[in-house]
Formats: C-alpha cells, sequence, structure tokens
C-alpha cells in the first residue's frame, strides 16, 4: 500500500511540475492562483477531517476488540466449567443407574420370599383361615384332654401371631422397596433433564463462541482498514505539497513578471538616468542587508558540512534515518523517514534553508507539521510540534535560520521531540548528509 501510495505521489509529483506549464500559462493574475490555494487549502481540511475519521474508528475498533476478547475468554472460562460440571453429572447418573439396578434385584428376590411363605402359610393354617372359628373350634375339640386342649390351643395361637408378623414384615418391606424405587427413578429422571440442560447450555456457549470470533475478525478488518486510510493520507499529504509547490513557484513567476513589467514602464518613464541608478544602488544595499541578517541569525545553528543548518542546534540524536522497531506500536522493521533529535517541549525550531511554506498544519501521525520548499525539487519537513507552536503558515518566505515553530509531541509521538526529514521529489531521503 505504502509503495503504491509513493508512486502515486510521484506520478502527481511529475504531472505538477511537468505537465501543469500549459494549464498555468492561461492564469493571468495572481488572485486566481490564490483562489487555487485556497481551494487546496479546503482539500486539505476534509482530509484531515478523514483522517480523524479513520482514527477515531480505527480507536474505537480496538477498544472493542479488546472488549470482545475479553469476553470470549469468559466465554471459554464458563465453557470449561459446564464441561466439568456434565462430568460430575454424568458420573451421578451411572451411580443412579447403578443403585437402581441394586434395588430391582433386592426387590425381586423380596418378591420371591414373599411368594415362598405365603405357600408354606396358606397350607399351615389352611383348616383355620379355611372355616375361621369352626376349623378352630374343631381343632381344640378334638384334644384328648384339657392339656392337651391347652397344648393346641398355645400352639395355633403362636403359629398364627409368627405367621401375621411376617406376613406385616414383608408387606411392609415391599412397600418400603417400591417407594425406594419410585424416588431412585424420579432422581435418574432429574438428572437426565440436568444433563440435556447442560448440553443445551454448551450448545449456546459456542453459537456465543463462534459470534465472538467474528466479531473480532470484523473489529480487525475495521482496524486494517483505518490503517489503509492512514497510508493514503500521508500520499495526499505529499500530492497536497506539491501542488502547492507548483502554485507558488508559478504565483511567484507571475509575480516576478509583473514586477518586471512596472520596473520597465518606471524606466521607460524615468526622465533622468540618475534615479535609475539611485534606485538600484537602493534595491542591491537591501538585498546585501538582507542577507547579513540571515547569516547573523542563523549562526548559532549551522551544523556539519551538509548544506541545511541543524534545525534545532546541536542537540543528541535519538533515532535515525532508516528502519527500526516502532516504540508506540511495536512494529519491528517500520521504516523510520527522518532523524530525531531530542529536545525538550518548547524548543524554537528553525528553518533548515530558505524557502516557502507548503504546509503548517496538523496531519496524521506527525501531529502538527511544516513543510518548506526549497527550491529543485528539495523539501524539508518538521514533525511533532506542539499545539499552538506553528509560527508560520502555508505561502510563507521564511529565511535560513528563521524559528518557523516550537518542539512538541503532537501526533503519534512517545514524548517531546523534532522529527526532521529530507524529501527529494516527495521522496523520504536520509538527512544526514544534508546537515
Amino acid at each position: 500500500m505504502k509503495k503504491i501510495a509513493a508512486g502515486l505521489a510521484v506520478a502527481l509529483l511529475a504531472v505538477t511540475f511537468l505537465g501543469s506549464s500549459d494549464g498555468y500559462a492561461k492564469k493571468t493574475t495572481v488572485a486566481e492562483i490564490d483562489q487555487q490555494l485556497k481551494k487546496l487549502q479546503q482539500e486539505v481540511q476534509a482530509a484531515k477531517a478523514a483522517q480523524e475519521k479513520a482514527a477515531s474508528r480505527n480507536q474505537e475498533a480496538q477498544h472493542y476488540k479488546n472488549k470482545t476478547t475479553q469476553n470470549l475468554d469468559y466465554v471459554l472460562g464458563q465453557i470449561a466449567q459446564v464441561k466439568g460440571e456434565m462430568t460430575a453429572i454424568s458420573g451421578k447418573i451411572a451411580s443412579t443407574e447403578e443403585s437402581l439396578n441394586v434395588t430391582a434385584t433386592e426387590l425381586s428376590d423380596a418378591e420371591e420370599r414373599i411368594a415362598s411363605r405365603e405357600k408354606l402359610l396358606e397350607s399351615r393354617v389352611r383348616l383355620m383361615y379355611t372355616d375361621g372359628a369352626v376349623s378352630y373350634l374343631d381343632v381344640l375339640l378334638s384334644s384328648t384332654s384339657f392339656s392337651d386342649f391347652l397344648d393346641r390351643a398355645d400352639s395355633l395361637k403362636m403359629i398364627v401371631d409368627q405367621d401375621q408378623d411376617l406376613l406385616e414384615q414383608h408387606k411392609l418391606d415391599k412397600e418400603t422397596v417400591v417407594a425406594k424405587k419410585i424416588e431412585l427413578e424420579g432422581q435418574y429422571a432429574n438428572a437426565k433433564q440436568l444433563y440435556t440442560d447442560l448440553e443445551d447450555q454448551r450448545s449456546i456457549l459456542k453459537e456465543k463462541e463462534a459470534e465472538k470470533q467474528e466479531l473480532i475478525a470484523y473489529y480487525d478488518e475495521e482496524i486494517l482498514v483505518s490503517g489503509e486510510i492512514s497510508e493514503e493520507q500521508e500520499a495526499k499529504l505529499v500530492q497536497l505539497a506539491s501542488d502547492r509547490s507548483a502554485l507558488e513557484t508559478q504565483k511567484n513567476k507571475l509575480k516576478a513578471e509583473e514586477a518586471a513589467r512596472r520596473a520597465a514602464a518606471a524606466k521607460a518613464a524615468a526622465a533622468k538616468a540618475e534615479a535609475a541608478r539611485k534606485a538600484a544602488a537602493a534595491k542591491a544595499k537591501a538585498k546585501a542587508s538582507s542577507g547579513v541578517s540571515s547569516v547573523s541569525s542563523s549562526s548559532e545553528y549551522s551544523g556539519g558540512d551538509g548544506p541545511f543548518l541543524l534545525p534545532v542546534g546541536s542537540a543528541r540524536i535519538s533515532s535515525g534515518y532508516g528502519k527500526r522497531t516502532h516504540p508506540v506500536t511495536g512494529e519491528v522493521g517500520k521504516m523510520h523517514t527522518g532523524v530525531d533529535f531530542a529536545v525538550p517541549q518548547g524548543t524554537s525550531i528553525h528553518a533548515a534553508d530558505s524557502g516557502t511554506v507548503l504546509v503548517a498544519e496538523w496531519w496524521s501521525g506527525y501531529g502538527y507539521c511544516v513543510i518548506i520548499d526549497h527550491g529543485g525539487g528539495v523539501w524539508t519537513l518538521y514533525g511533532h510540534i506542539r499545539e499552538g507552536g506553528l509560527k508560520v503558515s502555508p505561502g510563507d518566505k521564511v529565511s535560513r535560520g528563521e524559528v518557523i515553530a516550537e518542539s512538541g509531541s503532537t501526533g503519534r509521538s512517545t514524548g517531546p521531540h523534532l522529527h526532521f526529514e529530507v524529501r527529494v521529489d516527495g521522496k523520504t531521503v536520509d538527512p544526514m548528509p544534508y546537515l
């Protein structure tokens, strides 16, 4: 994406400088060019709004992605808990089924015992239960003596009492077993229902997990799109500066032509050559005075062997040009497009050389920045300027060493410093050979 954006910027730059002469030749006034510059500024504001919207979307998407990831972790924990509960319930179900089998066996054995004893009791007391009191009297009256009568009466009573107790005990045992079976069957049915409910809950949690994954994928796409928009903004910045440079060049050309026409008319109308000589001498003197002032104001900031001044004097360079690990995003191998000077908040920033201000406003990750056109397709960029720290405006002419801004930490920055770039035909180059 960056390569495409850079290529687009270079193409636009080439069209601006190489193919725009015919179009600009038709422009006859400086006011019309100022109108085009104003239109460019409006486009800057629109692009800036789009960038801020993209940054907001990126931040919002990142927030919801983090929140969704946390919710996903919670859901996964719930799934693990449900699985544990399901395992415990499965063990209870197996235990319940085993108890039911034991109870069913005990019930069957008890019923067999009851049936066997009922046959025995029936044969033993058939006479008593068949004919009631008559049979009982027959047994007693068949006694041979009173002593035999008493023995028979005691024996009959003992047999009847024992058999009645046995029958009652068996009856109670049977009722207990039946009740236990009903109870266990109810527990088994309850466990089965609970197991079913847990399976349903597990299915719901799996659906939620899938929804969360879809949301994360959606927010990742939002973050990616926002990042691509930021790269487009960088390309637009290059395009904007290129268009402004071309318009300023044409504007200066028109002003120079107008000044030449006025000078020619003044010269033709001048009656005396002495007046022309004095005017030329005054102009030369003013130019010489301006040159001395520039050197004086910039001598404090003269740097190495390069053609440019150090923008903040001999400050320590905290990060050089080239690939590095980004201090904000942590991305390894990201290209650092300039050099960073470690300076405190509010340090004066000086123009590395004379030129025309193309950009003096907030832009993308640079925060508030200034771009100066030095001619020949060479620009310098000064980034992360503090809020309210701009000292120049687009279209201003600045001298070498002139204060143009104050350092800060706006945009994508970890702390106060100056980010300084040199661009040739819109492309970044290592600034060190220029300093």
